[in-house]
């Protein structure tokens, strides 16, 4: 199923899958190689530990060249800067808490709380969407229904 991401969400996944597959897969497989020379593999905890992250890295690898073979990249300054959608930068105002908040609205795949960017799926994220300057928003979250109006959108 096609996920929306934003330009930067998309080049932050080309980097690392380029960093998966030309640095940490030959990193993987010379301390496997080293794992085997050590002789009986069956009870070699480096061996074993080796070829789990080599798992890892081939699942992180399908996961991302299959997140952007059905990526559709929504280009910064390509949206409409009237409503709130994916790829906007939102001034909100917490109306019972009278503290600014801003935050970026993107697809889930690259979401990051801690970074400010919101998931359209997430309920302020969903909430804001469709949504205009000086708009008030109702989001009802686990803590209770929380009132916000839009000061910005770019």
């Amino acid at each position: 199923m096609p996920q929306e991401i934003t330009a930067e969400g998309k080049k932050k996944l080309e980097e690392r899958l380029s960093y998966l597959k030309n640095v940490a897969r030959r990193e993987v497989a010379e301390r496997i190689k080293e794992a085997r020379e050590f002789g009986d593999i069956s009870e070699n905890a480096e061996y074993d530990a080796a070829k789990e992250e080599q798992a890892m890295i081939e699942g992180e690898i399908f996961e991302i060249e299959t997140k952007l073979r059905t990526a559709i990249v929504i280009e910064d300054g390509k949206h409409d800067i009237d409503t709130v959608g994916v790829g906007s930068t939102v001034k909100i105002l917490d109306m019972d808490m009278n503290e600014t908040f801003t935050y970026k609205i993107v697809g889930t795949v690259e979401s990051d709380p801690d970074q400010n960017k919101l998931s359209k799926e997430s309920p302020v994220g969903k909430a804001l969407l469709g949504h205009k300057k000086n708009d008030i928003v109702e989001v009802t979250v686990p803590s209770g229904k929380i009132k916000f109006k839009i000061l910005k959108i770019s």
